[in-house]
């Protein structure tokens, strides 16, 4: 394929949203695609991720339609035995190698690394300088929109004095070691891992300070699986107790108190509902750590003390703190992901970033020719942060789900890729508890989505 006049589709951004994209417009259509990305291979922020990674979620709902990410096993010993697997950084990264691999094999698709994208049709190497134009009917599709921020290329949203002891996350396995000490700044997954990983190492909870200025929602993981009976069973408790919520906050105690959900510490109502997944081992070694510190965001660390927006604390000698707080995914707003530009890629349903790329890949190879139906089929669902943001989320995912899965041949798509969380057997093949539950998300479904809307609107 010629680079600059044969392409159809210029995607910038080879993270795992650009991939399930590229993977699903070149599997059910004859696209050329030219792929960019400023980094050396493909993988996006798994690049920079830190050491002890993994996946928070079932390795099966992460990665490309075509080639399931992991064996789809059901882990059998350890803490989460009975928990589907989860892939590590490595195996991320190995498996979008092996993708792209496949992708370069089919003449229809090149791969442009260490290249950036200018603007409009043009790149430009990055070690050269050179630029490629590509050509006029060329496709713009932007993988980049929410790309996460890591520690690893965000420096600390705080001051450090030259005697401060002060490391990205990424650094702390060969940080730790030199320290007796350590200070987590951060609130979110990338915090709550890295204390599980020193809890792991052998560091006592009491030689862990955690600077949490919010108190953060998280799901079960046990309600995050590939088995429909757990996956559907958590719709079930959303739209059932949509119904009687009178806030957002109720709706999520509500689900707490169904299983879905979890809070650090129960005597707190959180205020950020990011939602990641979380197991009940982790969250049990999490609530080990009573050294907490809920004095809002830090402003600056120093040797002995660290400033905080509510006062300063005192820090024993030695201390290490670790930077955990990049603002993780960004929320810029929804925007149309069909444009007459471009094509900007956003989740679809609720979450699962991965299925919303591969599913707007979908579209775009079957229905060529008409923006105003995909934007309709395949309405772009917002990110969360807070828990009016999550409710939200949820009514957005449902009405988007409604769209896209009222399209038979979508439907089929949907429920033929493990990407899809709330994929279904054939209804011969359903068990009577699963029946049953599908039956309850039927009945209140309709007006748990209006019920959603309106606590959203009202806040």
């Amino acid at each position: 394929m010629s680079i600059a006049g044969d392409a159809d589709y210029l995607v910038v951004g080879a993270g795992a949203a650009g991939l399930a994209f590229t993977d699903a417009l070149v599997h059910h259509g004859d696209a050329r695609v030219v792929l960019v990305d400023r980094r050396p291979g493909p993988g996006g922020h798994w690049r920079d991720a830190y050491p002890f990674v993994r996946l928070h979620q079932a390795s099966q709902f992460y990665g490309v339609a075509s080639t399931m990410l992991g064996a789809g096993r059901v882990q059998s010993s350890g803490p989460e035995a009975g928990l589907h697997e989860r892939a590590t950084g490595a195996e991320v990264l190995a498996y979008f190698e092996a993708v792209l691999g496949r992708l370069r094999e089919t003449d229809r698709v090149v791969f442009l690394a260490g290249h950036e994208h200018l603007g409009g049709r043009v790149v430009r190497n990055l070690s050269t300088g050179a630029t490629v134009e590509l050509g006029d009917t060329t496709r713009v599709v932007d993988a980049r929109y929410l790309s996460p921020r890591t520690p690893a290329d965000t420096p600390a949203p705080f001051a450090a004095t030259d005697d401060a002891a002060v490391a990205p996350v990424g650094d702390l396995p060969s940080r730790a070691a030199h320290h007796e000490r350590f200070l987590i700044a951060g609130c979110g997954k990338t915090a709550t891992d890295a204390i599980i990983w020193l809890l792991g190492a052998g560091v006592d909870p009491s030689a862990i300070t955690w600077v949490r200025p919010r108190e953060p929602w998280m799901l079960d993981r046990a309600a995050v699986q590939p088995d429909p009976v757990a996956f559907q069973g958590m719709v079930a408790s959303l739209v059932e107790a949509a119904l009687v919520a009178t806030t957002p906050d109720d709706l999520l105690l509500r689900l707490e108190y169904s299983g879905a959900l979890v809070r650090i510490d129960t005597a707190l109502t959180p205020t950020m509902a990011k939602t990641p997944t979380l197991a009940r081992w982790e969250l049990a070694l999490l609530r080990s750590v009573d050294r907490v510190i809920r004095a809002g965001r830090i402003r600056g660390v120093g040797a002995r003390s660290v400033d905080l927006d509510r006062g300063s604390f005192p820090l024993e000698p030695g201390t290490l703190t670790v930077h955990c707080a990049a603002d993780g995914l960004r929320r810029p707003g929804l925007i149309p992901i069909w444009t007459d530009r471009a094509i900007t890629l956003q989740p679809v349903r609720a979450g699962f970033p991965c299925f919303g790329a591969a599913l707007v890949g979908y579209v775009e190879a079957t229905r060529p020719d008409d923006d105003a139906l995909k934007n309709a089929t395949c309405p772009p669902s917002p990110l969360a942060d807070t828990p009016r943001d999550w409710v939200d989320m949820m009514a957005h995912g449902m009405r988007a789900t409604a769209a896209f899965m009222a399209e038979p041949d979508i439907a089929a798509w949907a429920q033929s890729t493990t990407l899809n969380p709330a994929r279904l057997p054939a209804a011969a093949d359903r068990s009577p508890a699963l029946t049953e539950i599908l039956s309850r998300i039927e009945d209140a479904a309709p007006e748990a989505v209006l019920r959603l809307e309106a606590l959203a609107a009202a806040g």
